[in-house]
């Protein structure tokens, strides 16, 4: 994966395609490995996915070959995104993360932000912001540095990506960094990071597998208005990492 500046969307992000959903997580885990190794001005800030596709990711990072080279303590782990479940219930994705790769490598508690899910969903919104402003150093994201070393994100069938849904108040969100939805289309209300927050960032990743992904990509690599993930940007790069399947190839 190159590194390129100037800032890119959906349309000009540069596309990875791999065989299968194994090779995209090792390509990942290797790729994520060297950026966080690089970063030497202050911690690497990373926004975790939930999904099939980054189970395989968190599976190889707490495999034997990074286990113990990826720099867990140099490293704060946010989440692009959270249903509004217990902690420790399945459709969490600080659950699965935790399942998968956090409880079984050498990361500092201290740097894990699952993200609130009791009480008042819009005062744990606050709160998880709160979180971000602390790590990042001001209350104002500020044009050239960016919140996030990586933002990675998956991609639903009906356009989403993170909690960012169809028809939903938080597409229009322009100030607040993390905010509620309540989709129409899909259980639970959701926490998730905006489209001001996730543009603050150095990378982008987009990871994608199987041929369910197909259709959703073709309509948001092409632009479609319509589906909420055509409008992420980054400052820096985006990336599409997917097999050849989700490729269409």
């Amino acid at each position: 994966m190159r590194d390129m500046t100037g800032g890119h969307d959906v349309k000009t992000g540069a596309m990875v395609v791999l065989p299968d959903v194994q090779a995209v997580a090792r390509h990942m885990a290797k790729w994520l490995t060297e950026q966080a190794l690089a970063k030497k001005d202050g911690p690497f800030v990373l926004a975790l996915s939930g999904g099939s596709t980054p189970r395989w990711l968190y599976r190889a990072l707490a495999s034997a070959d990074y286990r113990d080279r990826f720099p867990w303590a140099h490293t704060q782990f946010f989440f692009g995104d959270e249903r509004f479940v217990p902690e420790d219930d399945a459709d969490s994705n600080y659950n699965m993360a935790k399942t998968e790769m956090l409880a079984h490598v050498p990361v500092p508690p201290a740097n894990v932000h699952p993200i609130p899910t009791s009480g008042d969903p819009a005062q744990a919104a606050a709160m998880y912001q709160t979180e971000l402003e602390k790590v990042y150093g001001a209350k104002v994201l500020e044009p050239g540095r960016p919140l996030f070393d990586v933002v990675m994100l998956g991609l639903g069938d009906n356009g989403h990506t993170a909690s960012l849904f169809p028809r939903q108040p938080v597409l229009r969100e322009k100030k607040l960094w993390v905010s509620t939805c309540v989709p129409d289309d899909a259980p639970h209300t959701r926490i998730t990071l905006t489209y001001p927050a996730i543009h603050s960032s150095r990378h982008v990743v987009f990871m994608l597998a199987g041929a369910g992904k197909r259709e959703a990509f073709a309509k948001v690599r092409a632009g479609d208005p319509a589906e909420p993930a055509s409008h992420i940007t980054t400052e820096g790069e985006l990336i599409w990492l997917m097999d050849k399947a989700a490729a269409g190839q």
